[in-house]
């Protein structure tokens, strides 16, 4: 090639030219270091006939490259994806290609870079910020900015302990090798169900092909186990693994799981790695030498040497869903990514999706079931509490059934779990004089209380303030209240209620990593814990055999607001709560507060009918033309000037095109009409299955002006309606 057409990683310029010297050698695929006025930007050669470019010029006026990276080229499987994703999702190749190139220092050669870490010993002098530094950063290590962000403090504090002792500088080799798993290290007893699903999962990688089916398995029934054995077999044939985890905190104790059964661990791809082992990590995946890589949803991107199985696991969680910058949805990008690299996806769920059953019901998924629990454990009885006829104490959020059923765990010496999808204290507080409320000041959100920290956060942009000592609207001391409960708050109850219980509080406030998780866990397997207090966080992936009881405090919080997934979602996460009690010998037992138990969603739990639930919500999802049957697309318009944004949005209305089949609503104020100091209108787009309504948006957006401080998203398929 002496002309080559480079995606440069920069989303606000399309692909550009550059000429090829002698000196070099380049295809498709090729990473590349392209000039670009002043600076040098990496970049991949691309298929001109794929990429058209805005600025077609004369060889004689190429720019010739800088240079070419010694890294195998990007295959074309993966440049199909990376085409397909910008397209269906309305983002720029650029932006989508940044998630393939994740770390800027594995594109050099090997070599050593000087890390900190702690050394044991404390300061003279241990102001508050140095004591956090050195409480949070624990046994980890890392670059200085890298250490500060873990901390939260500033880069000056972590440079001050080293200065004092208390942090050390460590040489660290960029390019270990990994250890390989071994497929045949512990092959387990699985029961006839399970081996026939195993076999098939098996046959698969074996016969290679695209093949996307769902792993349907109730809690406890042992899919893991199952998929385990389609990974072992990738390993055998050469073939490298990626199984997506929905959130980071699941990542440690799955890495256990994963070195019982295959000796060593995988390698990890997640928010919480260091920039070297970001690098390493890469750098093994383009090699081809991670046979496993298990992650979060941007490991999907990364580039695979030899893949031959993707597994996403737990396929139903809405945190698969990216909610800015490139809004994809990993489950479905992972489905595309075996078809173009041609090999088997699974998708396993206790709590499948709607979208997934509709696909299997077209016969374009194979439905593989495992209707009961492993090695004879039985599912938890479901009972609803009617709060109605069953109140809590005044001042109290627990049913007194529910505070009976603790007690009586308590003294069988077996683990509670209480489950309340809410952080912190209280979602609200107000001045009881006045009537004040404690709203963000950069978003239309309340302030929640954290009591364990002694602040008040927005959850939305992070925004924090300490509780103030008087009402700031009306000057009143000792008049803040706060009102409702979050899991702060239901733990304070609990340990009114039994000071001798041992509890542990779980959120993303106190499990922030995967180090945090891994001592949860330990502290729960080793009988440290007797009551878990617990979000969203503990719904999932967690096998605590000694767990017998389970208690919603809430059931009813999820339900309002309007969301379309709202009754399937409310659904998935109590039924999933719910499977982790009795997963041992002992039976479980599940105790559901409600103020309607008389709700689809309730009766469905409690007489274990999901069938005829999921029935009824995808008839009215059929009935009313929504996801899977008809197509969304959310049109978010914001800028930190309110006109801007209300006339943009308004120019937008104005100009949406009449196609059959499609309609638009709004603009109108968004649900959190400010976040981060931005303010926000939304436009919704309705349309029929088959109409490609990205090319109708493409057009439609391209034939509107607006101020460049204004930012126009669009969101295909979206599952946040704020």
């Amino acid at each position: 090639m002496t002309r080559a057409r480079v995606l440069l990683l920069n989303a606000a310029i399309g692909p550009l030219d550059y000429r090829v010297d002698r000196e070099h050698a380049v295809e498709p695929g090729s990473i590349v270091l392209a000039p670009l006025g002043p600076r040098q930007l990496a970049g991949v050669v691309w298929e001109a006939d794929r990429l058209p470019s805005d600025a077609e010029v004369g060889d004689n006026r190429l720019r010739p490259l800088a240079g070419v990276y010694d890294l195998p080229p990007l295959g074309a499987p993966l440049r199909r994806l990376i085409e397909w994703t910008a397209d269906y999702y309305l983002a720029s190749p650029a932006s989508v290609l940044r998630m393939a190139l994740a770390s800027a220092s594995a594109l050099d050669g090997g070599r050593t870079t000087v890390e900190y870490r702690a050394t044991g010993a404390m300061p003279d002098r241990l102001t508050p910020q140095r004591a956090q530094a050195l409480e949070r950063i624990g046994e980890r290590q890392g670059l200085v900015r890298e250490l500060a962000m873990i901390a939260d403090v500033s880069d000056a504090v972590i440079r001050g302990l080293v200065k004092l002792g208390a942090i050390e500088a460590v040489e660290v080799r960029m390019d270990d090798p990994f250890i390989a798993p071994d497929p045949d290290h512990a092959a387990p007893a699985l029961s006839p169900e399970q081996r026939a699903a195993a076999d098939t999962f098996m046959a698969a990688v074996r016969d290679g092909g695209a093949a996307p089916f769902l792993l349907d398995g109730v809690t406890g029934s042992g899919k893991t186990e199952v998929y385990f054995e389609a990974v072992a077999e990738a390993i055998r044939q050469n073939r490298q693994t990626l199984v997506l985890l929905p959130e980071i905190a699941l990542t440690e104790p799955f890495l256990k799981r994963f070195a019982a059964r295959f000796g060593h661990q995988p390698v990890a791809w997640h928010s919480d790695l260091r920039q070297s082992q970001r690098r390493r990590a890469w750098r093994a995946i383009v090699s081809g030498e991670a046979k496993v890589v298990v992650g979060a949803r941007s490991a999907l991107f990364l580039p695979y040497a030899r893949l031959g199985l993707i597994v996403v696991d737990e396929a139903h969680e809405s945190s698969f869903k990216q909610e800015d910058g490139v809004m994809y949805h990993a489950r479905d990008v992972a489905v595309m990514r075996g078809r173009f690299e041609g090999v088997p996806v699974i998708l396993a769920s206790a709590t499948p999706a709607i979208e997934t059953r509709q696909q299997v019901a077209l016969g374009h998924y194979t439905e593989v079931k495992l209707p009961s629990r492993f090695g004879g454990a039985t599912m938890p009885d479901i009972a609803a509490l009617n709060l109605l006829a069953d109140p809590p104490l005044r001042g109290r959020w627990l049913a007194p059934s529910l505070v009976r059923a603790l007690e009586e765990t308590l003294e069988r010496k077996e683990q509670s779990l209480l489950f309340l999808n809410r952080r912190g204290y209280a979602p609200l507080t107000l001045c009881r004089t006045c009537g004040h409320r404690f709203q963000c000041p950069n978003c239309t959100a309340w302030m929640v209380e954290h009591r364990l920290t002694a602040r008040l956060a927005c959850h939305h942009c992070g925004h924090v303030m300490p509780p103030p000592a008087a009402c700031p609207e009306c000057g009143e001391t000792d008049s803040l209240v706060p009102c409702g409960p979050g899991v702060e708050r239901i733990a304070d109850e609990v340990g009114a209620l039994f000071p001798e219980a041992r509890t542990a509080i779980v959120t993303s406030d106190t499990l922030w990593s995967p180090a945090k998780s891994a001592e949860f866990v330990n502290r729960m397997e080793a009988g440290e814990i007797d009551i878990v207090i617990g979000t969203q966080l503990v719904t999932k992936g967690y096998h605590f055999p000694n767990l017998t009881l389970v208690g919603v405090v809430d059931a009813d919080l999820g339900l309002s607001g309007g969301d379309l997934r709202a009754a399937e979602r409310s659904f998935q996460q109590i039924a999933q709560v719910a499977g982790r009690a009795g997963r041992g010998a002992k039976p479980g037992r599940v105790l559901v507060q409600t103020r309607e138990p008389d709700a689809p969603v309730i009766r469905a739990l409690v007489s274990g009918d999901a069938d005829g639930f999921y029935a009824a919500e995808t008839e009215a999802r059929r009935h009313a033309n929504a996801p899977p049957f008809g197509r969304f697309a959310a049109l978010i318009i914001s800028s930190e000037n309110l006109d801007d944004a209300v006339n943009t949005a308004r120019a937008i209305g104005r100009a949406a095109p009449e196609v059959e089949g499609m309609s638009v609503y709004g603009p109108a104020p968004a649900p959190l009409a400010m976040l981060r100091g931005r303010h926000r209108q939304r436009l919704l787009v309705h349309a029929r299955r088959t109409l490609d309504v990205q090319d109708v948006i493409r057009e439609w957006l391209g034939a509107v002006d607006w101020p460049k401080s204004v930012r126009v998203a669009v969101d295909v398929d979206p599952y946040s309606f704020v």
